[in-house]
């Protein structure tokens, strides 16, 4: 197991400093039904920046857009064949989806208490507008995304559910809060590729200038409501990463495996390099999510990220202390003993990467 953050002394308040395992993390979901066992192990194995653990095979309620739904406010959703769907009152799924959030912070809370640790700063996910809108079903059957009055009504409402939330979670825990964004349906919505109820059409594509001013305010709105910091998180093979850096977010996400590396497309690597220039983190998705056939070597999984610095003219040094290692994207496909190694893994590179080991060429 991992080192632990310094110990709660009932003396001092002030948060600890953090240490090069620190700057490591994971994404959010996790392989299980019990989230008391993933808090204890995302605590004991990234007690730097734990997390809300987020365990979608518990079912309804527990899937990245029914954690996000149950923050809005004056607003419901319910399930259909089709999937979520606006509800003219909260029933049983949206109730479902709240208890399972409320027991996912306890969850947390509970773990940090008995590994006996003050966490210099603890992070929690949620669906972005566009990925919420366009995975949200209006009662016509159409997207949200395609009403724009209904769009803006769920930014807002859920806006103000993450305001409730941060502050429970710093009080809980009496960390600051990193809030995470996670966008991953967004370059659909801005390609136009996204289905229509009938299956036979597509929902038109979203102007990047529409889809940036409306990211934007939820990545200042989570500043608003007290995150110490906010992430951008985008793991498909073709991020939008001009868009997301104009929305001004601290740090973003990306599954650098999908995209290419130090190989990347040019443009993919001027936006790269743009973002971290800008001194914006990056958080760099390199140990695989799901269980790889043959246990990797450390440097192996560090090469990409090497190499990256590299290619942009950066110092190595950047990676210890403008990124954060995690995995390429969630745990909720890996075994249980992967998802642990996983994230025993980031914390081994993100410490390697401060002490780089005698070989891998600094």
């Amino acid at each position: 197991m991992s080192e632990t953050s310094a110990p709660v002394d009932g003396e001092s308040t002030g948060t600890p400093e953090p240490r090069p395992g620190d700057r490591a993390t994971g994404l959010g979901s996790w392989p299980g039904t019990d989230p008391r066992e993933a808090a204890r192990t995302i605590v004991g194995e990234v007690p730097g920046l734990p997390y809300v653990p987020e365990l979608p095979a518990r079912g309804v309620g527990a899937d990245m857009v029914g954690r996000t739904a149950a923050l809005l406010v004056d607003l419901a959703v319910e399930v259909w064949p089709s999937g979520w769907r606006v509800a003219r009152r909260p029933g049983g799924d949206h109730r479902r989806a709240e208890e399972l959030l409320a027991r996912d912070v306890d969850a947390l809370d509970e773990a940090l208490g008995e590994a006996g640790v003050r966490a210099p700063a603890v992070k929690c996910q949620v669906a972005g507008p566009w990925t919420l809108a366009a995975s949200v079903e209006l009662r016509s059957g159409h997207r949200v995304l395609t009403d724009r009055g209904a769009l803006a009504e769920f930014a807002a409402s859920a806006g103000e559910g993450l305001r409730t939330h941060v502050a429970e979670l710093a009080r809980r825990t009496g960390a600051p809060v990193v809030v995470q964004i996670d966008e991953p349906t967004l370059p659909a919505v801005l390609a136009g590729s996204l289905r229509t109820p009938s299956g036979y059409g597509t929902v038109g594509a979203v102007p990047g200038a529409e889809a940036r001013t409306l990211l934007q305010a939820t990545v200042e709105t989570a500043r608003e409501a007290g995150a110490e910091r906010v992430v951008v998180h985008c793991c498909h093979p073709t991020p939008p990463l001009a868009l997301i850096a104009a929305t001004g977010p601290d740090a973003v996400a990306v599954d650098l495996t999908a995209l290419g590396g130090p190989d990347a497309p040019k443009d993919v690597l001027d936006a790269l390099g743009e973002i971290w220039e800008a001194g914006t983190e990056l958080w760099l998705g390199i140990v695989p999510s799901t269980d790889p056939a043959a246990r990797p070597e450390l440097e192996a999984l560090a090469r990409p990220a090497l190499d990256l610095a590299d290619r942009l003219g950066f110092d190595r040094a950047r990676l210890a202390d403008r990124a954060v290692v995690t995995p390429t994207c969630g745990l909720a496909g890996a075994s249980p003993g992967w998802a642990r190694r996983a994230t025993t893994t980031a914390a081994e590179l993100a410490r390697a990467f401060v002490d780089p080991p005698e070989g891998w060429g600094y």
